[in-house]
């Protein structure tokens, strides 16, 4: 897959807002010992600061973790304990808790004012032959370039969409998406968006797993409300990622096109579980990811509803 900058996307751009280049900056953790680790927060020039974004604990919990270990992680499995600050910067505490001769575990926990905000497992695993299959790609679902980008969708579809969806759709972002279908009416708890780094990114692999593990979080939660004619973007509904699990399972590069088809088996009790299975572009399924969150509708006041 191509690695080189292309006519449509350029090289590096480190003054544009939300650039790839500035995510890589907040995946560079700092080293205070040799189990801490400091990461920073988005620059000012990223718009919607007023939290922590869940997926950027993610992958910063990821790295400070295969910081400490020689083999490729394999899977994560995490918990959202409180909201992130964004005005400071996040501490990451690495527990060693395992090292063998095919696998490695290792326990991140992430810190602001003294108290844990994030806890996450995560295991690694040296590279061996074995058993080969998969879940096939979906191949009724258009390729990335016969989905239009958000400027690219028509005035009808965009005068459809609540504006908090538009909002959430159209901020800048290091991450480029194409949702499939937006705005369109459901009959199942399912939808597939296309996803890829916005520039180029470095060769080393632990770089494409962390990129992968913040987009993971991005769009998942919402294939729980759209059989509902709702959104986790709007103020019906109070949302949060409770716990989030990882599973990666052939190399991939994030910043080539990667499908992200997710479903919602479940809604039930204000929380929903939500799915999803990351495939190339070639059909390969490279992850799979599980999260629930709290879907927890939103009452309206008698101030309110008059």
């Amino acid at each position: 897959m191509p690695t080189e900058p292309t006519a449509d996307r350029p090289a590096l751009d480190p003054s544009s807002p939300a650039s790839i280049a500035e995510l890589i900056g907040l995946l560079d953790l700092e080293r205070l010992e040799d189990n801490l680790f400091r990461g920073e927060n988005p620059p000012e020039s990223w718009p919607f600061r007023t939290r922590v974004f869940g997926g950027q604990v993610l992958a910063q919990a990821l790295v400070a973790a295969q910081r400490t270990v020689d083999v490729a992680a394999h899977s994560m499995h995490a918990y959202f304990l409180l909201a992130g600050d964004p005005s400071i910067p996040i501490l990451y505490e690495v527990e060693r808790v395992r090292d063998g001769r095919s696998f490695a575990t290792r326990r991140t926990v992430a810190i602001q004012h003294g108290r844990p905000i994030f806890i996450m497992s995560v295991s690694f695993h040296r590279e061996e032959p074995g058993l080969e299959h998969q879940l096939d790609l979906d191949r009724s679902v258009p390729p990335p370039e016969e989905v239009p980008g958000i400027n690219e969708l028509a005035p009808e579809v965009l005068a459809r969409l609540p504006a908090p969806v538009l909002d959430y759709w159209t901020r800048p972002r290091p991450i480029e998406l194409r949702p499939v279908g937006l705005g369109e009416p459901r009959s199942e708890p399912r939808r597939f968006v296309w996803f890829r780094a916005g520039r180029p990114l470095p060769d080393d692999p632990a770089m494409h797993r962390a990129v992968l593990a913040y987009a993971s979080d991005m769009t998942l939660l919402e294939a729980t409300t759209v059989l509902h004619g709702t959104s986790v973007l709007g103020t019906r509904i109070q949302a949060a990622s409770l716990d989030h699990a990882l599973w990666m399972h052939r190399p991939f590069r994030a910043d080539d096109w990667l499908l992200y088809a997710q479903d919602s088996p479940s809604a039930s009790g204000a929380r929903g579980l939500a799915r999803g299975l990351v495939y190339d572009r070639g059909g390969r399924l490279v992850a799979s990811v599980a999260q629930e969150g709290l879907i927890r509708p939103v009452i309206p006041s008698s101030d309110d509803r008059a």
